[in-house]
């Protein structure tokens, strides 16, 4: 299968059911230099009269600073016979390791960078950014949010909400 473009606001309902399942691939770059890191969060919905998707990344991660360092940004979501491209792209840092490669992965050229093997793709250019902040958590959501971080799980994430300017299917 092909991907062949598709509006953005149709990948809502399968992008929002993929989360926490199959999940997808954050990518950030160019074709020469990128990186992509697995991730089970983001937000999904209408900002400032604009289809939007939130992502959120910790300043540990290498990826943060291709998000830091550019414009756009891809969500790729495979198939589900990609569990191990996946799971190495989501534990393996950047930094020691071509994830790409070693994934067996296809990158495809855009804003940002996506994967060739994905069922679908959303791209998206980066309106907002700001760093989320213990300070901010409401007592209704202390229990719910403050366990994600602690000394040994690292930096508050860091959201980047995007504008969605293009979405690929291969469904």
């Amino acid at each position: 299968m092909s991907l062949h473009p598709v509006e953005p606001a149709s990948l809502f309902a399968p992008l929002a059911a993929a989360m926490g399942a199959q999940n997808a691939l954050l990518t950030a770059g160019s074709l020469q230099h990128c990186n992509t890191m697995t991730i089970g969060w983001c937000q999904l919905g209408r900002l400032w009269n604009r289809p939007v998707c939130s992502v959120f990344v910790r300043p540990e991660r290498f990826t943060y600073q291709f998000m830091e360092e550019n414009d756009c940004f891809s969500l790729s979501v495979l198939p589900p016979d990609y569990k191990d491209a996946m799971a190495l792209c989501g534990s393996k840092s950047g930094r020691d390791l071509d994830k790409i490669k070693a994934a067996g992965l296809s990158l495809l050229p855009g804003p940002a960078p996506y994967f060739a093997e994905a069922d679908f793709v959303l791209i998206c250019r980066k309106l907002f950014a700001q760093d989320l902040s213990p300070q901010a958590v409401l007592p209704a959501g202390e229990d719910a949010i403050l366990p994600f971080y602690s000394p040994q799980a690292g930096n508050w994430h860091k959201v980047y909400c995007g504008e969605m300017i293009a979405a690929y299917s291969a469904l």
